[in-house]
């Protein structure tokens, strides 16, 4: 038994809390991406972002988060959708929920599956790369190159150095 299925649910709050503000660190975040000189000082700036997207909103929309993530991890989807989906429930305003759901479904070869809960995702955070980047490469996964380089532009104007960049039908020029 998953220790979070060992955690009676009514000892939690009904309700999920506002997000955490986190635009001010994602931001200067990505300026320090974006002034990057060199690549191999991007991964910890990267690390530092995911940090922020995957920190829930109270320990309860945490807990969900990190099984389903963990389920994920050891390709029991079965788990993971269950907790993810019980995450989106709680928290319906966290995109991270419906980012990893949407990885669910991704990597269940469930494609158009997965869209809509990228959208959603996007909708509540518009500058996540792992959304953005996640989007693009199920549109490439569908055959639909075409439909991959709005949100893969998007990810590269935040992050010049993403190795997605390589499926750009036009190289970005100075306009980064």
């Amino acid at each position: 038994m998953s220790a979070l299925a060992a955690i009676p649910v009514t000892g939690w709050a009904e309700t999920c809390p506002l997000n955490k503000d986190i635009a001010a660190a994602e931001s200067e975040l990505f300026v320090q991406i974006r002034q990057a000189q060199r690549g191999d000082v991007v991964p910890p700036l990267s690390d530092a972002l995911w940090e922020l997207w995957t920190d829930a909103p109270d320990d309860k929309a945490q807990a969900l988060l990190d099984e389903g993530m963990r389920a994920l991890r050891l390709g029991d989807y079965r788990l993971a959708e269950l907790r993810l989906d019980e995450l989106i429930a709680y928290c319906p305003n966290y995109a991270e929920g419906y980012n990893q759901r949407a990885f669910a479904e991704y990597l269940q070869f469930n494609y158009s599956a997965a869209l809509p809960l990228l959208d959603q995702a996007e909708s509540l955070s518009p500058r996540h790369l792992g959304v953005l980047t996640g989007k693009a490469l199920t549109h490439v996964a569908l055959g639909d190159v075409e439909a991959a380089q709005e949100p893969l532009k998007k990810a590269v104007r935040l992050n010049p150095w993403l190795s997605e960049r390589a499926l750009l039908l036009e190289p970005l020029g100075q306009e980064l």
